[in-house]
């Protein structure tokens, strides 16, 4: 048998655990404990070594904790893009500090980041139970939320006047970047303050998170728009139904939904690039299939498909960025459609397009039930973690396990792309009958 040696992934904890937990648990999870597990190629992202194998500590209730709870201050901030479940995991952080631990002052930062900065002139909120009751029924964050870099020592200041002791930031790269900085600044100044990420990503694309929270509502509400897609597309002689969903720089979203809904004939994503003309390419493939069978359902991941973007318009890839740091993409799916009806009119063929952009509605729903009960762990894991005196940290579900991580194991990677030469993606072409490849080389 060959021996294992785990990569330890440590955690920071701000000092020794001496004070009593009020939890009423007769079953805590020792502070030493640790779950080794084997992350795939394509979770950690880490050059081309293939599967790791990582110690990680294991999230849960610590029957000593660092934080008196009687003298503890909170405060929440979201940032970023709105995702399904934001407001799941404020309400059970409030929940959990509160009615568990005793916690009675919880702040809401207003606005994301900005909130923080005295020129912004954003309010604080008190949270309380009643205030977070019913706000897991509403989609978006009750809290509001920004994007854009914000001083991470001005940050810290403002922690320092309202005399916080933990912060939990909900957000995607950016947010937990921005966490990453400002408890550098609180080790600088030999603050106790802890600093707790929960990450989110509509996209599911942070490393070392199996799933993210929101992904499983925004599948469900996508499949919604394949399925009028492929109404329409049934309906017209020679129809083609397009539907644009999210994924910046992956597809696991577009993928997902067209294993879901086995009504896809193309998935166009972002790893996988693909070409219009020639053989193989997109054109002569849907021609290909519209003869055969009179109609098609194309489903566009919005990253997909830039380099041909990018030839059409005579553009260099380095694109401008949003303030989030996020690449501006350009209009793939406007593209798709002018070329589509072109080559079909050259060829004087009849055809019906219709496009669907689903794209703001899929991320301002509510949570599914799947995704409430997955951020109501994250929520109560990240107040455990907290109160144990964790901090520059996230907490994630891997596999089927919850474990609290470095916070540089999820920001210093690039991003979680979909493995093309997985059986998953295997499935989806499977599924839809698209070529292997749909270039010509």
């Amino acid at each position: 048998m060959v021996a294992i040696d785990p990569i330890q992934a440590e955690v920071e904890c701000l000092g020794e655990c001496k004070v009593d937990s009020p939890l009423p648990f007769m079953h805590f999870v020792p502070h030493e404990r640790k779950v080794t597990m084997e992350i795939p190629q394509d979770l950690h992202q880490m050059g081309d070594e293939g599967s790791k194998f990582y110690s990680f500590e294991e999230s849960g209730p610590k029957e000593n904790i660092y934080f008196d709870p009687s003298k503890t201050k909170c405060a929440i901030v979201t940032c970023g893009g709105l995702c399904p479940g934001i407001n799941d995991v404020i309400r059970a952080i409030v929940m959990e500090a509160y009615y568990q631990y005793g916690i009675s002052s919880i702040l809401g930062i207003r606005f994301g980041l900005q909130g923080f900065i005295p020129k912004y002139k954003h309010e604080f909120w008190e949270l309380t139970p009643s205030a977070v009751s019913d706000i897991h029924e509403f989609g978006g964050t009750i809290l509001g939320s920004s994007r854009g870099h914000q001083s991470s020592r001005e940050i810290v200041d403002a922690l320092e006047r309202l005399n916080v002791n933990v912060l939990f930031v909900v957000g995607g790269d950016g947010a937990m970047k921005a966490a990453g900085a400002v408890a550098e600044v609180v080790r600088e100044r030999n603050m106790k303050l802890s600093v707790i990420g929960i990450p989110k990503t509509i996209d599911n694309d942070i490393p070392f998170i199996s799933r993210s929270f929101g992904f499983d509502t925004a599948v469900s509400k996508a499949i919604e728009a394949i399925r009028c897609a492929h109404t329409e597309a049934t309906g017209a002689y020679n129809g083609i139904g397009m539907v644009k969903l999210m994924g910046r720089e992956s597809g696991f979203i577009a993928a997902e939904a067209s294993l879901a809904l086995k009504e896809v004939n193309f998935v166009l994503i972002p790893e996988d690039p693909f070409e219009l003309e020639g053989d193989n390419g997109l054109l002569n493939n849907l021609r290909r299939r519209l003869r055969e069978r009179g109609h098609a359902v194309i489903v566009v991941a919005e990253g997909g498909g830039q380099e041909i973007c990018c030839q059409e318009f005579g553009m260099e890839e380095e694109q401008l960025t949003d303030a989030s740091g996020n690449p501006v993409l350009m209009d793939i799916c406007g593209l798709l459609q002018d070329r589509i009806k072109d080559y079909f009119k050259q060829r004087d063929m009849e055809l019906t397009l219709k496009f669907i952009d689903p794209s703001y509605i899929i991320r301002s729903v509510p949570a599914n039930s799947g995704d409430r009960v997955y951020c109501g762990f994250l929520g109560q894991n990240a107040v455990h973690a907290a109160m144990a005196g964790k901090t520059n940290m996230v907490v994630s579900k891997l596999h089927d396990r919850y474990v609290d991580l470095p916070l540089d194991l999820v920001t210093q990677r690039k991003r979680r792309k979909l493995d093309t030469t997985s059986n998953y993606w295997r499935a989806v072409l499977e599924s839809t009958g698209q070529p292997l490849t749909l270039r010509n080389t």
